[in-house]
């Protein structure tokens, strides 16, 4: 992760990236019947579950300035130094975050050590990104931001257990890809200003990609060459 990237765009992020209880069921279904948890690159901590003991961790001292009164504790710390004691917590999550760790096998190897059962990630596989139309069609660049999947999974030291996780077409939760029903939402700085993606690339790749999207928008391109998306209420 770029050196205050959060600092930055991680203002307003508990206003924002608000849980959507749809993904927070499934990542309560993974997590099983663990008591203790570590949320690892935590955030304000909108997918922590209120009826488990958590312990946060998080570098970005605005990050960790938005989490709500009565959230669970938080250390300042990074994937790849986790400030704890080996086997601390039943297990370790990590949610939306690891394509932002400056290194990822170091810090899933952190996320073993810790849990004394298991690790839950929330990731996004690079392969199916590629298609998403964002990303296909007007910001090539931003794929680099993920990895595939079999690159991210061979970091365990077991095989894992793999679910796909759909994001319904309302999704509270305003991460970059929850708008793939709602493209005109882009167009919105406001609604850009917590995306990672758009931080990371050169101001004129994103003019340019959102100038043809509101084109697409206004003549009724995008709406053809995704005309697959329109009946569906998940992706």
């Amino acid at each position: 992760m770029p050196p205050g990237l959060y600092e930055e765009i991680g203002r307003g992020y508990a206003n924002t990236r608000r849980a959507d209880p749809r993904i927070a069921r499934a990542i309560g279904r993974a997590l099983g019947d663990a008591r203790e948890i570590v949320n690892v690159g935590a955030g304000s901590g909108s997918y922590e579950p209120a009826d488990r003991r958590v312990l946060a961790v998080e570098p970005a001292a605005g990050m960790r300035a938005q989490r709500p009164v009565g959230a669970a504790p938080c250390l300042a710390g990074a994937a790849e130094r986790l400030p704890l004691p080996d086997a601390s917590a039943d297990a370790a999550m990590a949610i939306y975050t690891d394509f932002h760790w400056r290194d990822r096998a170091q810090g899933i190897a952190e996320m073993v050590r810790v849990s004394r059962d298991r690790v839950v990630l929330l990731t996004v596989d690079r392969e199916v990104a590629e298609r998403f139309w964002l990303t296909r069609d007007y910001l090539p660049g931003a794929n680099d931001l993920f990895a595939p999947l079999g690159h991210v999974t061979e970091l365990l030291p077991t095989p894992p257990h793999t679910v796909p996780v759909p994001i319904p077409h309302d999704c509270h939760d305003g991460f970059v890809h929850a708008f793939w029903k709602r493209p005109q939402a882009l167009l919105d700085p406001r609604v850009r200003a917590t995306m990672s993606l758009f931080a990371r690339l050169e101001p004129p790749a994103v003019e340019r990609g959102l100038a043809r999207l509101g084109a697409d928008l206004e003549s009724g391109a995008w709406r053809r060459r995704n005309r697959e998306l329109l009946g569906l209420d998940s992706l």
